[in-house]
């Protein structure tokens, strides 16, 4: 009886030990694997190229706790040196060479994210909208918010040489950082002084290789589509494309194989919302944050090819970034009042400041709902009807849009135009 005991108590004392090493297994699994996540992370913050341009704004004051983001979507078709991209690339993008676009900032879309977790916001900003250009010294004068980048690179650049600094690289991201600067200082000047607490900017090519990275990507259209000029060919409804149909995608502004079919910068607008909507939704149901290697196949192209202000901590933004990881943002475009033309005969988009900056007010801090009346009470008389929103989303559910008016919702693949 005494060696059966025995021989019980070893068997059981055997079974823990090989549970807890078991344990102890996954344990140091798990552990391997978040420290490589947080390696790749590291790495991608160690990569990335850094700027100061924010220090520019360091005069409007951050009124809250949530974070502003402005992403700058660049138009130039070089390197972040000012290189020429590769043949292959400039294949790949279909939209010509070094020697076409500039440094305008062709996408502008401010991300605001709430400190209490709420629903995070995106506004997109119309590239063509004109405004007070800010943040290049000693000068005063209107453009579209787009070129705001582009001079002041090009002041920096000539006061620079008039210095007698040599044309080379350090005095080349001087002027970037000074166009970043007057793009920054813009932008938030046109908003109502909104406080931008990090900015990320990227070019075509950064585009196209983080698009790489994702792809396949699912996008939906509301109808059979073709455009010789970016290079767009999408049939009606749901379609996976790879990295150049995504450029094509993003960059479509018309339609040449049906003249009823009329397309603006406005439905461009609402493509990269839908895009990036689509991007979000897709990442989240493949479960990327849990898969290694794809996670740092993004991380890495996107390191490789954007630049962030300083301050900017990638490990930190993923943390609190958990309403856009999730789905859970809306994003909008801000009004304009029509189409014009500029004194130098440029066609711009025509605006009402005030206007932006109450849209701007309201999507940045949404007023409270108002309480339900308990049942079987009737409002106060005399009291006036709420008035509807002009921000009006889609109903719950809805993920069809058929203009860039109204908001679009994340949290699924949205079909647009």
């Amino acid at each position: 009886m005494y060696e059966q005991l025995r021989s019980r108590d070893v068997s059981r004392k055997r079974r823990r030990r090989i549970t807890y090493s078991i344990v102890a297994a996954l344990a140091a699994i798990a552990l391997s694997v978040t420290g490589y996540v947080a390696f790749v992370a590291v790495q991608a913050n160690s990569n990335v190229r850094r700027s100061n341009a924010l220090a520019a704004l360091a005069g409007v004051p951050k009124l809250t706790k949530d974070t502003n983001i402005l992403v700058m979507g660049l138009d130039s078709r070089v390197d972040e040196q000012g290189k020429p991209l590769s043949v292959a690339l400039y294949d790949a993008l279909d939209a010509g060479d070094q020697s076409i676009g500039g440094y305008n900032s062709n996408v502008l879309m401010l991300i605001h994210i709430p400190a209490n977790g709420q629903k995070a916001t995106a506004i997109s900003i119309p590239r063509d909208d004109y405004v007070q250009i800010e943040g290049i010294p000693g000068q005063s004068f209107e453009a579209k918010i787009k070129e705001a980048y582009g001079y002041g690179l090009a002041a920096e650049q000539t006061a620079l040489l008039a210095a007698g600094k040599p044309h080379n690289d350090t005095t080349y991201q001087q002027a970037r950082d000074a166009g970043r600067q007057a793009e920054l200082a813009t932008v938030s000047a046109f908003l109502g002084s909104v406080h931008i607490d990090h900015f990320v900017e990227v070019t075509m090519a950064g585009f196209y290789e983080v698009s790489q990275a994702v792809a396949p990507i699912t996008v939906c259209v509301n109808q059979a589509t073709f455009d010789t000029y970016s290079g767009a060919e999408f049939k009606a409804g749901m379609q996976q494309i790879d990295a150049k149909q995504a450029m094509a995608f993003v960059r479509q502004r018309r339609d040449t194989s049906d003249p009823r079919y009329d397309f603006s910068d406005l439905d461009r607008e609402r493509r990269q919302q839908a895009f990036i909507a689509s991007v979000i939704h897709q990442l989240k149901q493949a479960g990327t944050f849990t898969d290694i290697p794809k996670m740092e196949s993004v991380l890495n192209a996107v390191s490789k090819n954007i630049v962030v202000d300083s301050g900017l901590n990638l490990i930190e933004l993923i943390q609190q970034a958990g309403s856009i990881t999730s789905g859970n943002i809306s994003f909008t475009t801000l009004p304009i009042t029509g189409f014009g033309t500029s004194p130098s005969g440029e066609s711009i988009n025509t605006v009402d400041v005030a206007a932006v900056q109450a849209t701007v007010r309201e999507l940045l801090t949404p007023a409270a709902p108002a309480p339900t009346p308990a049942p079987g009470t009737s409002p106060t008389p005399g009291a006036p009807a709420p008035a509807p929103t002009a921000l009006a989303s889609p109903s719950s559910g809805d993920s069809s849009y058929s203009d860039w008016t109204g908001a679009l919702q994340g949290g699924s693949i949205p079909c647009v135009k």
